[in-house]
């Protein structure tokens, strides 16, 4: 079922509604404990003091309020993030906002933060059952007057309940919010992020999204801020505005950002020019474009620590990550 059903409905019916679908699917499933996926091997990774069961994470952007935690760890997820979420809920962008580009195996996405707050979301991962490594992604209410003290306040909840907090600064549908991955506010940012994210004795790893279309000098003085402020990781990339000339869909002129197939060769150039200028310092995490075991692995032997997907499964369907986890684990062994 999950391999038919689901990828029928993603294709046939509105993006938005179908991803809803997907979501309330996952939740039924959930609730009944149904095995969503076989037994998978094992083959962990240690980063910033967590154990990942496998390499193999998803997405920030499929369960934004944290709904269906459990069901996606069970489709073989070794990590799951759950977001964006921001201190107060907000409705995001006018829709429609999600559009897919079926010729190109992409998808273009203005969804601008929609979620019910950190909060709800935080109460829900308190009672959810993990199968691997928690992360929460955090970001600002598009209405903010001090979007510094929104992250600050994100990471701050998000500790209480997260084995990792990512810090969002690279999505393209929230204006003014990618000015923050530049100095002097993305050291502000960083510093107030730091400072939050500790509990008692513990200090929840943090780690740092950014964008595909920052330049070199971008990627390099992102890198330095982020290792300057002991951040865990860095995340490349999130979603693009780019548009390359091969595109086939009709919907390709939209506004919003990039995901899928299309995203592929700027995400692997950016996770290779991520890694040359961290030169060790951090741990790189890499998202883009990532549909089978076999891209998967050509990012873990290009030096990525881990990988992240989310748009390939509106295609290939749920299945794919058990599919890409044996991948990976037979080549690991």
């Amino acid at each position: 079922m999950t391999r038919t059903l689901l990828p029928l409905i993603l294709r046939r019916t509105d993006p938005e509604r179908a991803h809803r679908a997907t979501i309330a699917a996952l939740r039924v499933w959930q609730a009944g404990g149904a095995p969503l996926a076989p037994d998978l091997p094992r083959c962990e990774v240690e980063l910033a003091g967590l154990c990942f069961p496998n390499p193999v994470g998803l997405a920030a952007g499929m369960d934004k309020d944290g709904e269906a935690i459990e069901a996606l760890f069970a489709l073989g997820f070794g990590a799951v993030e759950v977001g964006t979420l921001t201190p107060r809920a907000q409705p995001g962008n006018p829709r429609p906002r999600l559009f897919r580009l079926s010729e190109d195996r992409g998808v273009i996405n203005r969804m601008g933060f929609n979620n019910g707050g950190i909060d709800a979301a935080v109460k829900r991962a308190a009672g959810a059952k993990r199968r691997g490594v928690l992360g929460l992604n955090v970001g600002a209410n598009k209405d903010s007057d001090d979007r510094v003290r929104d992250y600050a306040i994100g990471v701050g909840k998000a500790a209480a309940v997260a084995d990792y907090i990512t810090i969002n600064v690279s999505s393209p549908n929230t204006p003014g919010l990618r000015d923050l991955q530049r100095q002097p506010a993305l050291g502000e940012l960083l510093a107030a992020s730091d400072a939050a994210r500790r509990i008692g004795e513990r200090s929840v790893p943090l780690f740092l999204k950014i964008a595909p279309d920052l330049d070199r000098n971008g990627v390099a003085a992102a890198i330095a801020a982020a290792v300057g402020h002991g951040i865990d990781a860095l995340i490349v990339a999130n979603t693009t505005i780019s548009r390359s000339d091969g595109l086939r869909s009709s919907l390709a002129g939209e506004q919003g950002g990039l995901s899928g197939a299309p995203l592929r060769s700027l995400a692997r150039a950016k996770l290779a020019e991520a890694i040359e200028l961290a030169d060790g310092a951090m741990p790189v995490i890499s998202a883009g474009g990532i549909d089978s075991a076999d891209e998967a692995l050509r990012r873990i032997d290009m030096g990525a620590r881990l990988v992240q997907l989310y748009s390939a499964l509106v295609f290939a369907g749920p299945g794919l990550v058990a599919d890409i986890v044996r991948g990976v684990a037979r080549s690991m062994r």
